[in-house]
């Protein structure tokens, strides 16, 4: 479903990517995708899964979904609606909707059970090596602190990401890591493969850029330049 090297775009609830905005931020990051070879995925709003989804031919993932199977639960948000809305999986536990451990367990077998991915958040090296154990499809490690301040992991704390690879494929070999936090540009993301991850995760840097085809090339192209 999810193909490295691979840039995925978490549109969060910034204007400029919501509704038919989004189908126009996720079409330039299918084209710039496209272009350069490189996977690319987009988690936009739930209330825009569907549109994006049927516009696109990228991956779409949901922002989060919780644990639970059809039935009395008002204003939850189900993984099977998700899928049907076009959702091909999660992000799990982002740092801006955390979960208990349990409650992450939980998700990621909801989302297994549907076959459907999921993409777990750690905020370092211990908690990813938690996550690794619960067999998510990834995990990807953001420092908090370092979230939408353009000062990337990659960069500030290379060894977080180099650590994380290492712990995860000892756990784990089949569980492939994502690098985010403070990502925005092309040489955070060099930065970011050459330490060891095979992605990274996004939002602001693309999202709210004044020329998002630009922002997106840059990021994608520093990918390429990896290889």
């Amino acid at each position: 479903m999810l193909k490295t090297p691979l840039v995925i775009v978490n549109f969060k609830t910034y204007p400029e990517a919501t509704g038919e905005r989004a189908v126009k931020l996720a079409r330039i990051i299918a084209s710039v995708a496209k272009k350069y070879k490189v996977a690319a995925a987009v988690a936009p709003q739930a209330f825009d899964i569907y549109r994006v989804a049927s516009k696109v031919k990228i991956p779409v993932l949901a922002q989060h979904v919780d644990p639970y199977k059809p039935d009395k639960f008002t204003g939850w948000l189900l993984p099977e609606a998700a899928r049907e809305s076009g959702a091909i999986g999660s992000l799990v536990n982002h740092a801006e909707h955390q979960l208990r451990p349990p409650e992450i367990e939980l998700t990621i077998d909801r989302l297994r059970e549907l076959g459907m991915a999921s993409i777990v958040c750690g905020r370092d090296v211990e908690t990813s090596r938690e996550v690794v154990a619960m067999t998510p499809t990834m995990v990807a490690i953001e420092p908090p602190e370092l979230i939408g301040t353009g000062r990337a992991v990659s960069k500030v704390k290379p060894e977080v990401v180099s650590d994380t690879v290492r712990e995860v494929r000892s756990v784990n070999p089949r569980v492939r890591v994502l690098c985010g936090a403070g990502i925005a540009s092309g040489e955070d993301a060099r930065l970011a493969l050459k330490l060891g991850a095979e992605g990274v995760l996004l939002a602001r840097a693309i999202t709210c850029a004044s020329n998002p085809r630009a922002a997106i090339s840059d990021i994608v192209k520093g990918m390429v330049k990896r290889r």
